[in-house]
């Protein structure tokens, strides 16, 4: 369930606010890169939802050379993702990072169930306006390995690494490069 037609305080209570992310800020060291009070909680699912990737306005991405992770209602469909609580400090610098000023993303506020079944009102992004895109393979594996790992389900980690990239081959902003290098290495060791 997801609500657009609020006030900007989406899961927020008192000093935090809950953040369910399903795409690249599924991996710990990419949320903390620009909001680093962003603490693991849980994972979640949103159910009637289903996970896209899009150029929005048809533009690909610059950041990442290819269609980026959005959701749309879909029955019967679910996304699962992570929920991050987070100081309202960092209000400003993800609305920044999703592309809220320019009108990429809008501010939503959904209801995910945790795996205990227990209901979390929290703030997600929604792209508006794009057009359908594959994912650049490094975007992707930035998605998968943050589902890693913080152990999203098994099954829904098969469906994200089953997902067609572009076939981009070149590098992606030098900052998601190193995160990328790092998060493959330690990963490899486990």
């Amino acid at each position: 369930m997801a609500n657009s037609d609020f006030e900007g305080h989406a899961g927020q209570e008192g000093e935090n606010f809950l953040y369910f992310a399903y795409g690249s800020n599924l991996l710990t060291k990419r949320i903390h890169h620009r909001n680093p009070s962003a603490t693991f909680c849980c994972v979640a699912r949103l159910q009637d939802f289903k996970l896209d990737f899009g150029n929005f306005q048809g533009k690909t991405s610059q950041r990442w050379h290819g269609g980026i992770a959005t959701i749309f209602q879909s029955p019967g469909d679910e996304v699962w993702g992570v929920v991050w609580k987070m100081h309202t400090s960092n209000l400003n610098s993800l609305d920044e990072q999703e592309g809220v000023e320019s009108g990429t993303y809008v501010v939503i506020e959904v209801k995910v169930l945790t795996q205990e079944g227990k209901q979390l009102t929290c703030r997600s992004y929604l792209m508006t306006n794009y057009e359908s895109a594959p994912p650049s393979p490094q975007y992707k594996k930035v998605i998968c390995l943050g589902a890693k790992e913080n152990g999203l389900p098994l099954e829904y980690q098969e469906k994200l690494k089953a997902i067609e990239p572009n076939d981009y081959k070149g590098k992606v902003s030098e900052e998601m490069e190193e995160i990328l290098n790092k998060e493959e290495q330690k990963l490899c060791r486990t």
